[in-house]
């Protein structure tokens, strides 16, 4: 095939006999080809020389069938950096492309031509530039001096990627980097000239090369099968079946066999470029031509055997199917049966089949995953039940029952509450208050909860910092979170707040934490109450874990206006969670009572006891609070007081509110 303008400076004749430049009579109408001058304008090179290069390109111009669907043309330069002073897709008649090349300023610095050729490979020769595709890259690098930077490696990268590469070196070049740029053969990619004056001279030479005699034609090729021309030279190429030698003229014949080339099951028989298969004595060569079978014994018809007949070299051997065992006779077969053999790992129940068997289980009790033991049916786990609260489970069936404080109806499922103030001996001083399963005293007004969750006196307001971490998982619901809010403001309206007295910080958390407004934000109450209804609901997971670590670092710190500990203001946590942790709680509910935090814990539905007692301080009765239902959140905040008593309690906060 021939490679188009890809040849354009090919083998150039001796400068010395350069013939005259005249106007071509005509362009010439070979193939397309994409072109890009690499031109050096180095501080080396002066200005009358660069002149001299203007008029290298533009002569070579005037021989080429300039056009969009014909030769395309782009042109750097470079020093120091590289400039790009038109790219293939930039014009497409010579006038223009003239024009451009006579209004180029040189860069006059170094001579990084490693980098030139690097940005004529990433960005010349790209399809953003103008490149099209299955049509010829060729580079034409002309330079005056030695390479500042490293060409070797890049020009190879740019020859692998299909760049033809002439490089034209003028007086002080160095031939050993022209070599390393340039597209082999060397001597049709590399020329080296004298002086400036002199390069012009090759592109009057370009209609020669581009339109060149049939080198096959007129020459003495020595090629030994096909000679294939290109404009100014050729190179040989070899029948199919064959590879060119190392002499480039000369073929050898492809022996696939002896290369392991081929797909030959047992013998390979080698011709040029191809091969054919065959099979060992006693073998057939199957219809594919590559694999081999012996013959087979068993498709005579005559062997009797029960179930399957295994043809071997020159014979038979019978065999019976999987879960079958061959008779001494040879040829009949017996069903295996592992259950009554006692060869299982069945827990409850062994169901035989020939050779195998399966496990199943007795009434009320499932098969595990391992396919042998058995696992009670539990109807409660698995939510098919209709209980109301409580769901007792034995195999395969399910009784139902209730909460404390409730009793089972008629029904059997659901329940009704009963009114512990009423039932039992309360103690309550002033007034008894009934909620689901439990119960709590309230004081009247200008009185406190004691300690005992039952008296009522007098204590004076103190002042401390507050943070609430309230929990905004998804499983709080966003009408219970609305309560939660609301749960906060009752809270905070029975506060002393101002910047000397209480102040009161916000943190939620789901997956991850944030705090709503730190301690230093607000200082009234209906402030804080106004941000707090602006909270929005988080939703996702419940880490609790988190969320203390990030009180204990962040909330409680005086970045985040929390009063120094020398002050003695008193440090106090609430946490509100409708849930279990889904991340571990001990290390930081830890580490926060040692840091002399004092942790109220209130839990309300799915929340876990075990880790709102971990969570509370001690004594845990005094500090932790559940309730099944969100709607007794208003009484817990009704009671919720937070307060110091120096005479009753010796300065520690107390909760002012208990079952």
């Amino acid at each position: 095939m021939t490679r188009l303008c890809v040849s354009i400076l090919l083998s150039l004749i001796a400068l010395t006999n350069a013939r005259p430049k005249t106007a071509p009579e005509q362009k010439c109408k070979s193939g397309p080809v994409d072109l890009v001058f690499i031109i050096d304008s180095s501080r080396s090179v002066r200005p009358h020389e660069f002149e001299t290069m203007r008029k290298f390109m533009i002569d070579i111009l005037d021989t080429l069938d300039i056009g969009a669907d014909a030769t395309r043309v782009g042109v750097i330069q470079y020093s120091s950096q590289v400039l790009n002073e038109f790219s293939l897709k930039t014009h497409f008649k010579t006038e223009a492309m003239v024009k451009g090349i006579n209004e180029i300023i040189p860069l006059a610095q170094g001579t990084m031509t490693g980098l030139a050729i690097k940005y004529t490979m990433n960005v010349a020769f790209t399809p953003e530039a103008g490149d099209r595709p299955q049509v010829p890259n060729v580079a034409v690098i002309v330079t005056d001096g030695r390479p500042q930077d490293r060409v070797a490696e890049v020009a190879a990268e740019a020859r692998e990627k299909g760049i033809e590469i002439y490089a034209v070196g003028v007086a002080r070049a160095d031939m050993t980097s022209l070599r390393a740029m340039a597209s082999p053969p060397f001597e049709d990619h590399v020329f080296l000239v004298e002086s400036f004056d002199l390069i012009h001279q090759l592109g009057l030479q370009f209609q020669d090369k581009l339109c060149g005699l049939d080198m096959c034609v007129e020459s003495d090729h020595g090629c030994e099968h096909i000679c294939e021309s290109s404009p100014g030279s050729y190179h040989c190429l070899c029948l199919p079946g064959y590879t060119l030698n190392t002499d480039g003229k000369t073929c050898s014949a492809i022996d696939l066999c002896a290369q392991g080339k081929h797909d030959c099951e047992q013998v390979c028989i080698s011709s040029p470029g191809s091969f054919t298969c065959d099979c060992n004595k006693g073998y057939t060569l199957n219809a594919d031509k590559k694999t081999c079978s012996m013959i087979d014994y068993c498709s005579f018809g005559n062997h009797s055997c029960d179930h399957q007949c295994v043809s071997i070299l020159n014979g038979y051997h019978c065999k019976c199917n999987l879960g079958y065992h061959l008779l001494d006779d040879g040829k009949k077969c017996q069903p295996i049966d592992l259950c009554a053999q006692g060869k299982h790992e069945c827990e409850q129940v062994c169901v035989s089949a020939p050779g195998v068997y399966t496990c199943d289980c007795n009434k009320g009790y499932t098969l595990n995953a391992d396919k042998k033991t058995c696992t009670p049916i539990d109807l409660c786990a698995q939510g098919k039940h209709e209980c109301e609260q409580v769901c007792v489970s034995a195999p395969g069936v399910y009784t139902c029952d209730c909460n404390k404080g409730y009793t089972l109806n008629a029904d059997k499922k659901t329940c009704t509450h009963m009114d512990l103030c009423n039932s039992v001996e309360h103690g309550c001083d002033f007034q008894c208050v009934s909620t689901p399963g439990s119960f709590y005293c309230v004081c009247p007004e200008g009185q406190l909860l004691q300690d005992n969750g039952k008296s009522c006196g007098t204590c004076k307001s103190a002042n401390i910092d507050l943070v609430f971490l309230i929990d905004g998982s998804k499983s709080v619901r966003p009408q219970n979170f609305e309560l939660v809010k609301k749960f906060v403001n009752q809270v905070v309206d029975s506060l002393d707040v101002s910047a000397q007295g209480t102040r009161v910080g916000l943190v939620q958390y789901s997956s991850r934490v944030r705090t709503e407004f730190p301690l230093n934000m607000y200082h009234t109450a209906e402030d804080i109450k106004a941000a707090v209804m602006k909270v929005d609901y988080m939703e996702k997971g419940t880490m609790t874990g988190l969320a203390l670590k990030h009180m204990l670092e962040n909330s409680f710190s005086e970045a985040e206006g929390a009063r120094p500990a020398a002050s003695n203001i008193p440090r106090i946590g609430l946490v509100f969670t409708d849930g279990r942790s889904q991340d571990d709680i001990t290390e930081w509910a830890k580490l926060t009572k040692e840091a002399g935090l004092t942790m109220y814990a209130v839990g309300v539905g799915k929340a876990v006891e075990d880790e709102l007692r971990e969570i509370a301080s001690d004594p845990v009765e005094k500090y932790f609070y559940y309730t099944t239902d969100f709607s007794a959140i208003p009484n817990i905040a009704e009671n919720l007081k937070l307060n110091v008593c120096p005479a009753e309690s010796q300065g520690e906060i107390e909760l002012l509110s208990r079952k």
